[in-house]
């Protein structure tokens, strides 16, 4: 066969792709680990497609491992030698490497938490795609911010399964359009009944249930044990085969106990005849025809975070119907009743039930059966090989879009659960020590009224029970905080004691923000309003002897949202007072080089020009519009450097002629410029006010001075501010609020 024609024999006839060099890093056969054959599986199969150009592997070995590797290894990374990593991929840079796959697995890196990857991928000048065998719903913060940064250095992610991405999305903020969903492989095999499988395993006579994979605890396999005696009573002729020899690191740590437990549990209940141990490593051959032999395959695994299992693939592969336990990958394989059953973990009283009812219903299970194949013939290493293959040209290529693992982030769901925490049958609690709520510091009109403004929006959004809930809470709060002049006090002792005398302007202003933004909602019952319209027309008399700057425009807002529900020359009157008094502030002080309402720059520094804007949106007085817009590109143009959102920091604060302070940055700048920007938008119709908003939420998301990432995802909470430390980890009322009034007001830009 003359050379072109090997070539066109390997490649499928229909397609037609380029096949870079691709270099695979993972661990690698002889290692007995299921990522080391996986990895070889899709390195054969993708060098099908053209042997002429074959892929290379850089091998994990762990502490005192030695392996007689193949030739296609060519480098050897000790896993916990840190430097390994970094002269990997100095190897690749000064190769012909192409591109390079990584198979990721948390244990077989170094460093807490397989960090030391990192060190590889940061050094790396290729093009990489990485697999992410395990992705973990409610990480910790560690384990989240090493995923979000192998991620943000890598130019595409693959995993095994839809919910698998829906993890990456909800719970580590990254782009659905970084990553591709390829299945697990598995060899083709022709469907054919058991018969034949069994005649040749001595297995003619049985009823087989099996299960196979490498030997350990968290398998779970003492259960199915325990239900064989109810299994047996029905159908005594079955035998559970137990296939694969203990897992290398379980057997240094506690030998074969595990086994020895199995078969102890199966003789103290009297099916020692029905369970049957293959205790060795096993041929691919070998395998598949254990699995051909198999009636019912089982995977009773005790970890329902687990996103992939090769066994369970390869099972679908051969047509199997599957009884599982529902972890992640079993739940989004099997489906339930349509490629087999999901049963209860730690439930040998349901595994006996399924097993019963399938092996009593052979049309149910033969159904089942035709639906495993089906999608086992999509999940074939020809075609999965194929996919690997088209997504490692892409991007060797750079064809394939490099997404920002920020963007999407500004998808992410709209959690109230934090603020839940934080709230009890009294209000919101000021502080948290870390996501605990610190009863201690107690309760602020301050937090109560802002926190109201986010569960009006949010019940304005999706009319839930639980922001509805919240209202009613924090409009009674506020209610009981009312002083008889109309104004408020502050701070409520945890213990209902009043702490001050009289809330300051801030507390006041904030209060008629949030009255007004209920009264304006068209979806929120009269009931409610009547209650919020009591406390509003009692702090009415008291708006005019407001006179500090924020207070001013804090009741400009509210004065906006209620001037739209009930429209009066008297409410009209009263907003130009108000905003005139920032005018006159912004002419006293402001000069050529500062456009500004003070000679210092504090904090909530853009609730300023967005009193102005919110004026004029009323009145129509070009002064305002004037003043507002150019105040907003004052303060935007030093906060907003090179596409990234700095605040002023709290430390000394910005004052005129002196140094602005980067630190310590706090949550509410970030959530005040975005509602003055969207106003500036609303104003003049121009599209940039609404990109600079989406910047300036980028801060929450990672996009600031320390590339942290503010907001807890897991939590529902905002951390307390950006210090030059590092992220406060502390998530109290402010900072939360701050960033879902953020996340909330950009929903309409996305």
């Amino acid at each position: 066969m003359k050379l072109a024609e090997q070539v066109k024999h390997f490649m499928p006839s229909e397609y037609s792709i380029y096949k870079p060099r691709i270099c695979f890093v993972a661990t690698y056969i002889p290692k007995e680990c299921g990522i080391a054959t996986f990895t070889n599986d899709l390195l054969i199969h993708i060098d099908k497609h053209n042997p002429l150009i074959p892929s290379s592997v850089i091998a994990l070995n762990g502490k005192d491992e030695t392996y007689n590797y193949p030739r296609e290894v060519k480098k050897i990374i000790r896993m916990e030698v840190r430097d390994d990593y970094k002269k990997a991929a100095e190897f690749v840079n000064n190769s012909d490497i192409e591109v390079v796959c990584v198979q990721h697995e948390f244990g077989i890196f170094g460093g807490d938490m397989g960090e030391y990857i990192l060190d590889f991928l940061e050094n790396l000048k290729k093009p990489v795609v990485i697999t992410f065998h395990t992705v973990l719903p409610n990480p910790s913060f560690k384990m989240r911010e090493i995923v979000r940064k192998i991620a943000y250095n890598c130019d595409s992610i693959v995993v095994m399964t839809k919910i698998g991405r829906d993890i990456l999305k909800e719970y580590y903020g990254i782009t659905p359009r970084k990553v591709e969903i390829i299945h697990h492989g598995v060899p083709f095999v022709y469907l054919r009944p058991t018969e034949f499988a069994k005649k040749r395993l001595g297995l003619e006579k049985n009823k087989v249930l099996s299960t196979f994979g490498l030997l350990s605890r968290g398998k779970g396999l003492e259960y199915v044990i325990y239900a064989l005696p109810s299994i047996v009573r029905d159908y005594p002729e079955v035998v559970y085969l137990i296939i694969g020899q203990t897992h290398p690191n379980v057997k240094k740590q506690e030998g074969e106990s595990y086994r020895e437990f199995l078969k102890n549990e199966a003789e103290r209940l009297g099916v020692i005849k029905n369970v049957r141990f293959v205790n060795k490593f096993l041929s691919l051959k070998e395998l598949l025809e254990y699995l051909e032999a198999t009636d019912i395959y089982i995977t009773p695994y005790l970890n329902p975070n687990q996103i992939t299992s090769g066994t369970l693939s390869y099972a679908i592969g051969c047509g199997k119907v599957v009884i599982s336990t529902p972890y992640l990958y079993a739940k989004d394989i099997i489906e339930e009743k349509r490629r087999g059953m999901l049963v209860k973990f730690r439930d040998p009283i349901e595994i006996a039930d399924a097993v019963i009812y399938l092996l009593d219903n052979p049309e149910v299970k033969k159904q089942m059966e035709r639906e495993a194949y089906s999608l086992g013939q999509k999940m074939t290493w020809e075609q999965v090989s194929w996919e690997y293959l088209k997504l490692l040209s892409q991007v060797s290529q750079g064809r394939k879009e490099k997404a920002s693992t920020f963007f999407e982030d500004r998808l992410l769901p709209i959690k109230l659960s934090h603020l839940v925490t934080l709230t009890d049958d009294v209000g919101i609690i000021q502080h948290a020590t870390f996501s605990m709520a610190n009863r201690k510091t107690g309760y602020t009109t301050d937090d109560n009224a802002r926190a109201l403004v986010v569960a009006v929006k949010h019940y304005n959004l999706s009319q839930d029970e639980t922001s509805l809930r919240l209202i009613n809470t924090y409009l009674s709060f506020i209610y009981y905080m009312q002083k008889s002049n109309g104004k408020f006090h502050n701070f409520l002792g945890y213990e209902r004691n009043f702490l001050d005398n009289e809330g300051g302007d801030d507390c006041f202003g904030r209060v008629i923000w949030a009255m007004g933004l209920l009264l304006s909602s068209d979806f929120i019952h009269e009931n409610i309003k009547g209650a919020a319209s009591h406390i509003f027309s009692t702090s009415l008399p008291q708006i005019e002897n407001v006179f500090s700057l924020r207070g001013i425009a804090l009741c400009l807002q509210g004065l906006n949202y209620y001037s739209k529900v009930e429209p009066s020359e008297k409410t009209i009157s009263l907003i130009e007072k108000l905003a005139d008094r920032l005018v006159e502030a912004y002419k006293v002080t402001a000069g050529n080089d500062w456009k500004w309402f003070e000679n210092i720059i504090t904090y909530a520094n853009a609730k300023l020009p967005l009193g102005l804007l919110l004026a004029y949106d009323i009145t129509k007085k070009n002064e305002y519009l004037e003043i507002g817009l150019e105040s907003l590109e004052f303060i935007k143009n030093i906060t907003i450097i090179d596409n990234r959102f700095i605040p002023i920091g709290n430390k000394k604060w910005y004052i005129r002629g002196g140094k602005r302070p980067y630190y310590d940055q706090q949550p509410i700048e970030a959530s005040c410029m975005i509602e003055a920007l969207k106003a500036g938008m609303k104003v003049t119709g121009e599209k940039e006010y609404g990109e600079n908003a989406l910047i300036v939420f980028d801060w929450y998301l990672g996009r600031n001075t320390k590339g942290e990432m503010m907001y807890d995802p897991v939590t529902g909470g905002c951390f307390d501010g950006l210090t030059p430390k590092g992220a406060n980890r502390n998530q109290g009322a402010e900072s939360t609020i701050s960033y879902l009034l953020a996340r909330l007001e950009i929903e309409a830009l996305l």
